[in-house]
């Protein structure tokens, strides 16, 4: 079971996010801590509630862009896009694997490159890479 403190807590963190002029009011009232004016303002918080939960959702970031090939990623980002955390070019030569350095402009961001994987054609985590 909740305290009725954490619950008064909770209520007024509610009501200062969703609606910061009625903080003013239920500082003021929370002089008297009686639990019938507890439940009434919990109740009154509840369409604050919702009020936050749709402010939060215009501060999504946006889908990550998807190009339609190598020649229109090359325009944006020189050296390709590549995951979060890859160091290397991995190249296969002769059937063994050397690690070189990256070149261009390399964007690094996993949501970018999982939207553009398709364009990874050695799989090595870094899509349209400059050789």
């Amino acid at each position: 079971m909740i305290s009725p403190r954490l619950a008064l807590a909770a209520t007024f963190l509610t009501v200062a996010i969703a609606v910061p002029s009625v903080v003013v009011a239920a500082e003021a009232s929370s002089a008297s801590t009686s639990s019938a004016s507890t439940s009434a303002r919990t109740a009154s918080t509840s369409t604050s509630t919702t009020a936050v939960h749709t402010t939060s959702s215009r501060l999504a970031k946006p889908a990550a862009k998807e190009y339609k090939n190598c020649t229109a990623i090359k325009k944006v980002y020189s050296g390709g896009i590549a995951k979060k955390g890859v160091k290397y070019n991995v190249v296969k030569v002769n059937g063994k694997k050397t690690n070189k350095a990256l070149k261009g402009k390399v964007k690094f961001d996993t949501a970018l490159y999982n939207a553009n994987k398709k364009s990874d054609a050695d799989k090595d985590g870094i899509a349209c890479e400059k050789s």
